[in-house]
């Protein structure tokens, strides 16, 4: 044959390479895209109220059917965030780990901390000087003076009230937002 045994290695080698490349079966795996927290519940409501979602053009029963299903998985995600939470807060050990996996999730590519200006006015982009800042802000608001103003008790005002109407209107958009969210 006059090859020699470098050329008959290089030789199988392609051979073997190409078939690998011609009849193995390739899968390209993506993230899956879902929070860690849903559960076979929310799973499975998902896939309810994306079908209903299309069906919605068919009249008002199937919108109002899809009112309902989405207030239905919101809740569901609402109480397997929080089952989530629970486990991993319990959790020894790792509970930090995934803690901080399950914030880096949930906060995406956003920066964490947006420029802030400091006692001079100045604008801190640099995340090592922010820290600092907020850190000298913090320690002087909380640390013990004895300046600071004292609260008279002796003088009393007229009693506040909080109306709870405020509170349930800024809940109830904050419930349409995401079943808005839930929708899509």
């Amino acid at each position: 044959m006059g090859s020699s045994l470098e050329e008959m290695w290089e030789n199988y080698k392609d051979i073997i390479f190409e078939g690998i490349k011609r009849y193995a079966p390739k899968k390209i795996l993506t993230k899956n895209p879902d929070p860690e927290y849903y559960n076979k519940e929310v799973k499975r409501l998902k896939v309810i109220v994306r079908k209903m979602y299309n069906k919605r053009i068919f009249g008002q029963p199937y919108q109002a059917e899809l009112k309902r299903l989405s207030k239905e998985l919101l809740v569901a995600k609402e109480k397997a965030q929080e089952i989530f939470l629970r486990s991993v807060l319990h959790n020894e050990g790792r509970c930090w780990t995934e803690f901080c996996e399950y914030v880096k999730r949930r906060k995406g590519n956003r920066e964490s901390i947006p420029a802030i200006k400091d006692y001079n006015g100045k604008l801190i982009a640099d995340p090592i000087e922010m820290s600092n800042s907020l850190n000298s802000y913090y320690a002087s608001v909380f640390s013990y003076e004895s300046n600071n103003l004292q609260i008279d008790s002796t003088q009393s005002c007229k009693p506040f009230t909080i109306s709870i109407n405020i509170i349930r209107v800024k809940d109830f958009y904050d419930t349409r937002r995401e079943s808005r969210r839930a929708t899509i």
